[in-house]
């Protein structure tokens, strides 16, 4: 990513990431596509901190990025998998 990257990461956080997490509640679709990604993520990755979380979103980001994917209104693959991400750091961060 450029020298915007922090700018990026922080939007696909807030407006994919964290508005996916608040439609799992009304969408058992999303939830059982999320928990898929979380348990993939979990056998990559293990029990991650946030800030292991945020490092793998950045250069999860980056790659979707430079192969032309930009967020739209789809929940594609890379949605899904950014949303699971961000319940994660939810999770990460809950005492």
């Amino acid at each position: 990513m450029n020298g915007d990257s922090s700018e990026v990461l922080g939007l696909l956080v807030r407006d994919i990431g964290e508005a996916g997490v608040a439609e799992m509640a009304g969408s058992p679709g999303l939830a059982a596509a999320v928990d898929q990604h979380v348990a993939s993520l979990r056998d990559e990755l293990g029990e991650p901190d946030e800030d292991a979380l945020m490092d793998y979103l950045r250069a999860f980001a980056e790659e979707a990025f430079n192969r032309g994917w930009w967020p739209d209104s789809t929940r594609d693959w890379e949605f899904v998998r950014i949303v699971a991400v961000c319940w994660m750091m939810r999770q990460a961060s809950t005492p």
